[in-house]
């Protein structure tokens, strides 16, 4: 698969399944990130592979986190909480390893993760699995962080998950580039981005 044909046909799947991307495929995903752009050669990603039972300690995390800010959940509430990682075989949690007072800037360090996650889902969708990524509160929960293992400044960037597609992917549309880039003609160029 070309890379322009990867790019042009990638789509977040929510619905996952069996079987997730086998060790010899998984190293070539994880390989991919490696060849972000990264300012400053830091390689500021870090990479946790929940997988298995871990999906379900996961889901504890998840609970315990949520209970930490509010303590009345209704049973379908923690079943819901509890089955999120469950969605997929497979969850990368990209991390970046933020080092902070540095000559790059954190939020630089954060992209070159971002990059690094891209490139997975790239080599994803070309060994023909599926992928999604995710954010949501549990990627900013300093409970979910200390739970994982992580230090305070580490921020996660996404759990990506990953499995065999379980639907068809939803079209896109076309879209209009006028609509996301126009030349600019210089500083009295009144049209701004």
């Amino acid at each position: 698969m070309s890379i322009l044909s990867a790019i042009e046909n990638r789509r977040s799947i929510a619905v996952l399944a069996d079987p997730a991307p086998n060790e010899h495929e998984l190293a070539l995903i994880l390989r991919a990130a490696q060849h972000a752009p990264d300012h400053g050669r830091l390689k500021p990603w870090r990479f946790l592979l929940i997988k298995g039972d871990s999906r379900a300690a996961l889901g504890q995390l998840y609970l315990k986190a949520t209970r930490a800010q509010s303590a009345i959940l209704s049973e379908d509430q923690q079943n819901r909480i509890a089955n999120l990682p469950l969605r997929a075989p497979l969850i990368i949690v990209a991390i970046a390893q933020v080092i902070e007072n540095h000559k790059v800037p954190v939020i630089e360090q954060i992209i070159a993760t971002g990059a690094a996650v891209q490139n997975m889902l790239l080599a994803v969708q070309a060994l023909n699995y599926g992928a999604m990524w995710r954010t949501g509160e549990m990627a900013y929960n300093d409970v979910v962080k200390q739970g994982l293992g992580l230090n305070s400044a580490d921020e996660i960037v996404a759990y990506i998950y990953v499995g065999t597609a379980g639907i068809e992917p939803k079209a896109r549309a076309d879209v209009d580039l006028a609509d996301y880039c126009r030349e600019w003609l210089g500083p009295t160029d009144p049209g701004g981005a």
